[in-house]
């Protein structure tokens, strides 16, 4: 498969309500721009994708590990089909191929990783879901990350995402499940 760009978006919160954000929230996608080989064409096994979709979750992985700079708390993952494809191809980027290698990246990842997939034209954004990586249930770390590559996905191309945060939401106080309680063990607690 071909990749036709690469691209790391860095989001920072420094301050929310007036309350000064510490440690500040910083939020990395890395999207990668693939060419789709199904465009245009039903395809019923769609294994090539799911199969180069492993080294993209290594890619993309490492890519917003490093520009996080931080530990990650949180990931989610997203995908956009363009136009001549389908939501299927967005999604085949996006198994376990993908969230084994992602959660591999980040250093290890108990709960399952929250995702969107959605068909569009060039410039179609995606709000990334967030959740942390250990336990599901830790509510601070709701959260998303709207991601956009201005000149993708062309028709014939899917945008691949992945992202990660350095912590749950600034002034986070609904209860529920703290990172400091979190044991790691099922993905829910």
């Amino acid at each position: 498969m071909e990749i036709r760009k690469l691209v790391t978006i860095i989001e920072e919160t420094l301050a929310e309500q007036g309350r000064l954000t510490e440690p500040r929230l910083r939020k990395v996608a890395a999207a990668a721009v693939v060419r789709n080989p199904y465009a245009g064409r039903y395809q019923e096994d769609l294994g090539e994708m799911v199969r180069f979709s492993e080294e993209l979750g290594h890619l993309l992985g490492a890519r917003a590990v490093e520009a996080l700079g931080d530990p990650p708390e949180s990931y989610g993952k997203a995908a956009i089909a363009g136009a001549a494809g389908e939501q299927e191809h967005a999604n085949a980027f996006l198994t376990t191929a993908f969230g084994d290698a992602l959660r591999k990246e980040v250093g290890g990842g108990k709960a399952w990783i929250t995702s969107a997939t959605k068909r569009g034209g060039i410039g179609t954004s995606i709000d990334v879901p967030l959740a942390h990586k250990d336990a599901l249930y830790v509510r601070s770390h709701y959260d998303a990350m709207e991601v956009r590559v201005p000149d993708a996905p062309g028709p014939d191309e899917v945008v691949v995402i992945a992202v990660v945060a350095n912590r749950g939401r600034p002034n986070a106080r609904l209860g529920g499940l703290r990172k400091e309680e979190v044991r790691g063990e099922d993905g829910l607690r």
